[in-house]
């Protein structure tokens, strides 16, 4: 029985090195932050990040692969959208975590220059 956990944490390990790699690109995380209010088409994705749409096309389509992102077709239109709100949570607590580091370096940075 524990070989069998060690190999499903082997796996569960894997599979969140997966969805982090997907957090490691800017344009990713942008594209995260652009669908936190809901779907949008490829086009509103392209012109809103002002990259070429084959560029866009590449992230998107990884991020389906992963399962962060579920699509919706509407004629010729293609609608992305956020595939699980807890990628969203995800998303938001790194970004805390961010700015309270940020927050934390800036205090360090002004008592250094004060001294």
């Amino acid at each position: 029985m524990k070989y069998v956990e060690g190999e499903m944490d082997k796996r569960i390990f894997e599979m969140h090195a997966g969805i982090c790699t997907i957090f490691s690109n800017p344009k990713r995380l942008e594209i995260i932050d652009l669908l936190r209010d809901g779907e949008k088409s490829v086009n509103e994705l392209s012109s809103l990040m002002e990259i070429p749409q084959a560029n866009l096309s590449q992230h998107l389509s990884l991020m389906r692969q992963r399962g962060i992102l579920e699509t919706r077709r509407d004629g010729v239109n293609i609608y992305y959208s956020i595939a699980n709100p807890k990628v969203i949570k995800a998303f938001e607590i790194m970004r805390e975590v961010l700015l309270e580091q940020l927050s934390m370096h800036e205090k360090m940075f002004k008592k250094i220059k004060s001294a």
